[in-house]
């Protein structure tokens, strides 16, 4: 029986548990030393604790690659961040005897260093915005920004990672150093790797994606594309597929390029491709990057093409074709109506528009359901949220078999019932911008939101949600569960008889003055349809 290493945590660790477990995987999972008792603990069969604290100790690769070791583990699952990209972690796992589920590492030296996979996309003709292919320093970034002529922008990026972390728009020469600081360290303390590199800023685009899986031999087929665009400093909020508004013959040169791309490396496993769609030129695009490893959004590609693509990339890590698995590209279903994600967050909005870490204790989690409410979180009631990791709580994922914007009326229900009590979040912040008049015709770019912020906070705060619970919990409860301590006034020489089980009295078995036996029944109580025996 192949065992797996879930070298990740929260939500993902949890759906690679359940997609593993499901083809007969046993599953070890790991948490950190300061992390107390996470949901995803609960979800694998055994579960590590790793001797360092947040973040650091999940990037440990000694740490982790012991954990393996000392449970017998086959494969490792590298989930998406963290050690999801580093090539020098898969050749470790290699060498340690495990199977890395993702790209091969030369693969990944390529596709998660930025500046190569830009270098890569020239080779192969798909088009890409100026910058510099290399890590670039202060001097030649800002030789590189006074190239750009009067009004020009560019994007400061970490060359490895993603996310939002490691990235800042410059428009000021005199900002260049401050931020080119600010991007080494974030990226440094994210991904372990502190370069960055510089490009052309595309003042006014969309964000698409392209989902591809290939199977090593030089197979490559595209799971059709993703919208990405909606996002707040670089880090997506809402995610659709397929991408509303967009052009067919423009959605065939994505798919086409991101293919070309995937069987240039002969990539083995899921890789996402990236591109900016240009606004202002119509059927213009450019190659942004490529995200070799599962992507948070996968779940609205599965939600429409109806693949568990966590469980390809399990087969496909064994050594299976895409043949094999139906996988081919005459074999890839099309897109069926509309899947919309949202990212769920615990955080406290900031009126420059930037988010921090809400702290606190989680005093009711209750997430919607019903038809077409797929919800994948890690969230719980008592949950604390860590401050040293992502804040995403849960992603709800709406799909409609009729469309946008059905499944946007949808997705607003969803989170208008979605209880999350006792700590601050963004769902009404979410609420408020898929009420907002741009986003049923989808009139917006990857830097919409930002500049809408400052009116949505307001409308944020207006949203209908659910009453929150907290009166329930400030009465004090003893017992488990929260469970009402017994207190009753009983006449003198009377004893009370638990019933062990809630429900209805139906009949009594004895009578005022009868004397009772030990183990006799007293009375009779219903509860779910059956009838049970009370015992004195």
């Amino acid at each position: 029986m192949p065992t797996l290493l879930i070298a990740n945590r929260g939500e993902i660790a949890i759906r690679i548990a359940r997609a593993a477990q499901e083809l007969g995987w046993r599953t070890v999972g790991l948490r950190a030393s300061d992390e107390g008792h996470p949901l995803h603990a609960e979800h694998v069969d055994t579960c590590v604790v790793l001797p360092g604290r947040g973040v650091p100790a999940y990037l440990n690769q000694a740490d982790v690659l012991a954990a393996a070791q000392a449970q017998g583990c086959t494969h490792v699952h590298p989930g998406y961040g963290l050690l999801s990209e580093n090539a020098a972690f898969a050749r470790a796992c290699a060498d340690a005897g495990l199977v890395f589920v993702g790209p091969a590492p030369e693969v990944l030296d390529l596709l998660g260093d930025k500046a190569q996979a830009r270098a890569l996309a020239r080779r192969c003709g798909v088009p890409v915005t100026a910058g510099i292919d290399q890590p670039t320093s202060v001097a030649q970034a800002q030789a590189f920004f006074q190239t750009l002529g009067e009004g020009g922008a560019m994007m400061i990026k970490a060359l490895a990672g993603g996310g939002g972390r490691g990235m800042r728009i410059v428009q000021a020469f005199d900002d260049i150093a401050t931020l080119h600081a600010t991007c080494q360290a974030e990226a440094q303390a994210a991904f372990g790797r502190g370069e960055v590199y510089v490009e052309q800023l595309v003042a006014q685009a969309r964000h698409i994606e392209v989902q591809a899986v290939g199977d090593g031999s030089g197979a490559v087929s595209h799971v059709w594309e993703r919208d990405c665009t909606v996002q707040r400093n670089h880090q997506k909020l809402l995610e659709i597929a397929p991408a509303p508004q967009l052009d067919p013959a423009l959605r065939q040169h994505l798919l086409d390029a991101a293919v070309r791309l995937g069987e240039a490396v002969k990539l083995r496993g899921l890789c996402t491709f990236e591109f900016l769609v240009d606004l202002a030129r119509p059927g213009a695009f450019y190659f942004m990057e490529a995200n070799p490893r599962l992507q948070v959004e996968h779940t609205v590609t599965e939600q429409v093409t109806g693949l568990d693509l966590v469980q390809s990339q399990l087969r496909l890590a064994e050594g299976a074709t895409l043949a094999e698995l139906g996988l081919s590209q005459p074999d890839i279903p099309r897109p069926q109506g509309c899947a919309i994600q949202v990212r769920v967050s615990t955080e406290r909005q900031q009126p420059d528009g930037r988010a921090v870490p809400a702290t606190g204790l989680v005093l009711a989690y209750e997430p919607p359901a019903g038809p077409g409410i797929r919800v994948d979180g890690c969230g719980h009631a008592g949950m604390q949220p860590h401050p040293g990791f992502d804040t995403l709580v849960a992603k709800v994922v709406v799909h409609h078999p009729q469309g946008f914007g059905p499944a946007l009326a949808r997705t607003a229900r969803a989170l208008a019932e979605f209880r999350l009590d006792g700590v601050a979040h963004n769902i009404a912040l979410a609420q408020a911008l898929l009420a907002h008049a741009d986003v049923a015709p989808y009139r917006v770019s990857t830097r919409w939101l930002q500049q809408q912020l400052p009116a949505l906070l307001p409308l944020a705060e207006q949203q209908v949600r659910p009453k929150p619970l907290s009166h329930l919990h400030a009465a004090g409860t003893e017992g488990p569960r929260g469970a009402q301590a017994l207190s009753l006034e009983l006449p003198e020489g009377c004893v009370a008889v638990r019933t062990g089980v809630p429900g209805s009295l139906v009949a009594w078995r004895v009578q005022p003055g009868d004397t009772v036996r030990a183990g006799q029944c007293v009375a009779l109580v219903e509860a779910m349809k059956m009838e049970f025996e009370i015992l004195a």
